[in-house]
Formats: C-alpha cells, sequence, structure tokens
C-alpha cells in the first residue's frame, strides 16, 4: 500500500532538505524501520535511531546544562499562553538551535533533516519545520496525561522522542505509556531509542522517574 494513504494528506514539501538525501543504507533502514512500525501500529520505535558516539555526546551536553542551571522548567498551555503547573509537569528543557553552533547539536539537526526529506519524499507529509529541546526529568518527576498538538494551532503534526539513557533498568520507573483504544503501550526510556507517533492522535504519559531521565523531545511541523 502507499505510504501515503496511511501517513499524510498533503502534498509533497521537501525541496528545502534536498541536500539532506539519505544516502548511506544503514540510515535508511534505521528510517524504514521508524516509519513502518508507526503506519503498523501508530506508534514508531527505532530502537538505534542515533550512534553511539553522538548519544554520548548529547547527553554530555544536556548533563552540562543541567549542572550549569540553564534549564527551565517546562510549562502547559498553548503558543499564547503558557504556565507552570508541576502538578502536571515536572520535567525542565532546553530549546536547541543551530544558533549555539554546537557541533554535536547540529549532527543532530543534520540527522533530523535528513529523516525529514525522507519522510516526506516517500510519505509526502509535506512536513516543513521542527523544533526539539532537551528534557530532563529529576527523580521524582513526571508528565500526566496529554496530547501534543495545540488546541488552536495544528502545525506540529508528529511527535518525536529520542532516549539518552544508557542501561535504564524497569525499577528505574520513567516509561512512556501511551494510551490507545482503551489500551496502554508502555515504552522505556532506553538509550538511542527513538518514538514517533500523530501529535493530535495519542495521549500520552511520562510515569515517575526513580533516577535522571533523559531524552530529547520535539515535533515535525507544517
Amino acid at each position: 500500500m502507499d505510504r501515503s494513504l496511511l501517513l499524510g494528506l498533503y502534498l509533497p514539501s521537501y525541496r528545502q532538505f534536498a541536500q539532506y538525501s539519505v544516502q548511506s543504507p544503514l540510515l535508511q533502514e534505521i528510517f524504514n524501520t521508524l516509519i513502518d512500525s508507526f503506519i503498523n501500529n501508530k506508534v514508531g520505535i527505532a530502537d538505534n535511531f542515533l550512534s553511539d558516539t553522538l548519544a554520548a555526546h548529547l547527553k554530555e551536553n544536556l548533563t552540562a546544562l543541567f549542572a550549569g542551571q540553564q534549564l527551565l522548567p517546562a510549562g502547559i498551555g498553548n503558543e499564547s499562553v503558557v504556565i507552570q503547573n508541576k502538578s502536571v509537569r515536572s520535567d525542565i528543557i532546553y530549546w536547541l538551535d543551530r544558533k549555539h553552533n554546537d557541533k554535536h547539536e547540529n549532527s543532530f539537526f543534520d540527522l533530523m533533516d535528513s529523516f525529514v526529506y525522507y519522510l516526506n519524499s516517500t510519505c509526502y507529509t509535506g512536513i516543513t519545520g521542527y523544533e526539539f529541546h532537551y528534557t530532563l526529568y529529576e527523580k521524582g518527576a513526571f508528565y500526566k496525561k496529554h496530547f501534543d498538538q495545540f488546541r488552536n494551532n495544528n502545525s506540529r503534526q508528529y511527535s518525536m522522542i529520542l532516549y539518552l539513557n544508557q542501561g535504564w533498568e524497569t525499577k528505574d520507573g520513567g516509561e512512556l505509556c501511551i494510551h490507545q483504544h482503551g489500551d496502554i503501550q508502555k515504552i522505556s526510556p532506553s538509550n538511542r531509542k527513538m518514538v514517533f507517533f500523530k501529535s493530535s492522535e495519542l495521549e500520552h504519559e511520562v510515569m515517575l522517574t526513580n533516577e535522571l531521565r533523559m531524552s530529547i523531545t520535539g515535533w515535525l511541523k507544517i
């Protein structure tokens, strides 16, 4: 079946990502794993989306930002009204930006540009941009059940979560729980794992974490 029938109703819009066309067969295999698992279950998962080296560098960045108290409490609401409510979510974040001129963040952005190009060119999703931030859950932190797409703005189309937690165990908690048709899918935040789903369709939550839980969270946008 044509992927476009399952993934999107948009016309191709990927020329701005053309320089990041996918040349590596291994990378194409990883992208296909993420996309095909999404098509099969509405939740895409690729266990080794990121190289060990890049994952380690990004974790070092996040650890340094945390030590330097650069992360800020995340908010809830929408683009025009954002409030902090620690009874709903208690993670802290720091936005990634190419303007930081950090070579590891830029390597991550290059990878995402390649993925967006591949997604648009094979599935006609019409993605034109994205936004990502580091996310850290301290011990005892959580995020209650929610949708990612704002009620008054549908620009967020796909949610992506990349985990940076080596040696994560069941006792550490912090599972991503996705609610779908009365069922709950629990996903451990294991190192290098990418999760991918529609921002408007699936309610999800982060369970109480018993260890520092690190990730990069973001959205593909139209």
